[in-house]
């Protein structure tokens, strides 16, 4: 009969089994701010690729619009200088328009006053100062005189009324006596156009 100590031989398991860790609080403590500081990294360290990222991509944008912003200037460049050129141009048409009628209205002004000029009276000088016309002469009698102020009245270049500024009487031993005369006639352009017309509400200073 054989018999088995069963005893020993859970003794001899008890003394070969290890023995268990015990984890402390600490290392708890430990293991826990450990993953905490690992996640914390990791987070700050996608952060600033987040941001690395978004600046570049914010670099791009700006090195686009700038390179819009110096196409945009270039385009305003030429057009500034159409703009200059056009008015350039329009100017040239405006002095070009004025000669056509500062030549038109003197041949008319020189016209009319021959034609005005009645029998037994000439001319001697005429001098022009801005729209004022000063004509000198000499006429056998004052209605010659008178006459010559009427005609040049009743053209459309002058206003009215025409002023005799100065008439004498001289006496020549071969002609007689002849009026020596000086009136005033102010040009008037009939293709001008109206002066503006002041509002009624204006007050008068």
């Amino acid at each position: 009969m054989i018999r088995i100590n069963l005893l020993a031989v859970e003794r001899e398991r008890a003394k070969t089994k290890k023995p268990r860790v015990a984890i402390s609080a600490a290392q708890k403590v430990t293991f826990g701010a450990s993953v905490i500081l690992i996640a914390t990294v990791l987070g700050i360290g996608w952060w600033f690729w987040s941001l690395r990222q978004a600046s570049q991509s914010v670099d791009a944008q700006i090195g686009r619009a700038e390179r819009e912003t110096q196409q945009l200037r270039s385009v305003l460049a030429q057009v500034q200088k159409f703009e200059t050129r056009k008015a350039q141009l329009q100017q040239r048409v405006s002095l070009i328009e004025q000669l056509r009628k500062g030549q038109y209205a003197p041949v008319r002004v020189l016209n009319d006053i021959t034609r005005s000029v009645p029998e037994r009276l000439w001319l001697v000088d005429m001098k022009q100062m801005g729209p004022d016309f000063t004509l000198t002469g000499m006429a056998t009698s004052m209605t010659a005189l008178s006459d010559f102020a009427a005609n040049l009245e009743g053209t459309k270049w002058f206003k009215r009324p025409v002023e005799i500024i100065d008439s004498q009487v001289t006496s020549d031993p071969k002609a007689g006596d002849l009026v020596r005369f000086s009136l005033k006639a102010t040009y008037f352009d009939p293709d001008a156009p109206p002066p503006p017309v002041a509002a009624k509400g204006a007050k008068k200073k």
